[in-house]
């Protein structure tokens, strides 16, 4: 089912970058509703540095049982503790889904602060995911992310489209050869300017692979996004919604470089009950 909210009003209020990666902790009260969380350190296959990721596990966990993973992937400028700490609405929403759906929530650094999915990025989530599916016994993974985490969501399910059973993408680009933003992290990133690596540019915007997304979407989105504008995105959506039936589009005209708790809440929801075994 496609739902697009496009035409509906909701003013959210656009934030400057210093507010939108400003560290705000949550309180002990909401990291108490996890049974553990746990700072895990590997050493990456793809050079040999040492790399982490934390695991916060959901209450009343059996050890051996089928359980549901959440994957959120943090902004430009910020680390794995951004969604375990931060009180921005996006965070709050991904635990409180977590929560409520007694699954794994699983933060990588993913090469903060400055991933935006390049290569070594790439490959540290793949191998996160192989020990994951080592560990526990993996139903379904769900990779989420806001601002650089939402472009790194959609370009991450493009590649490994087999790794992901559903995707949610919070104010992210879906096309990284138009984006303007950031480019000496991007350059360092994709090992080189969009003129010098062109390839690597195209292959890690979502937008012109729309076929790889079979599995269900959903997407925030503000009309007056400077920091990541909308269009990118819209036309990922345009293309997808031709084949997948499951894609939430939630725009926001008036909307800047954030997504409310409530959006973000129903962009989770929307994913999880789609990619639910037990909905079949």
């Amino acid at each position: 089912m496609h739902i697009s909210l496009r035409k509906i009003f909701f003013p959210a209020a656009a934030c400057c970058i210093a507010a939108i990666f400003a560290e705000v902790n949550c309180t002990a009260e909401d990291s108490a509703k996890f049974a553990s969380t746990v700072d895990e350190t590997f050493v990456a296959d793809h050079d040999g540095t040492k790399q982490k990721y934390v695991v916060m596990t959901p209450p009343e966990m059996i050890e051996g049982k089928p359980v549901s993973v959440l994957i959120v992937l943090h902004g430009h400028g910020s680390d794995r503790w951004q969604f375990v700490k931060q009180s921005r609405g996006e965070c709050r929403a991904a635990r409180d889904a977590a929560l409520e759906h007694r699954m794994l929530l699983v933060s990588p650094d993913y090469r903060a602060r400055t991933s935006w999915m390049g290569p070594a990025a790439e490959a540290d989530l793949v191998q996160i995911i192989q020990t994951l599916k080592q560990k526990y016994n993996v139903q379904r993974i769900i990779l989420s992310g806001g601002s650089m985490g939402g472009t790194g969501a959609l370009t991450f399910s493009a590649r490994h489209p087999e790794m992901i059973d559903g995707v949610v993408s919070l104010n992210g680009t879906a096309n990284l050869v138009e984006y303007e933003r950031f480019q000496d992290a991007i350059a360092a990133s994709f090992g080189g300017t969009r003129e010098l690596v062109p390839d690597e540019y195209r292959k890690r915007s979502a937008e012109f692979y729309p076929t790889k997304f079979t599995m269900p979407l959903a997407a925030t989105t503000g009309g007056k996004d400077e920091v990541v504008p909308a269009a990118s995105v819209l036309r990922l959506v345009d293309q997808i919604q031709k084949h997948n039936s499951n894609v939430l589009s939630i725009h926001r005209k008036e909307g800047g470089h954030s997504t409310t708790y409530a959006d973000s809440k129903q962009a989770f929801e929307f994913v999880i009950q789609a990619t639910n075994p037990k909905s079949e």
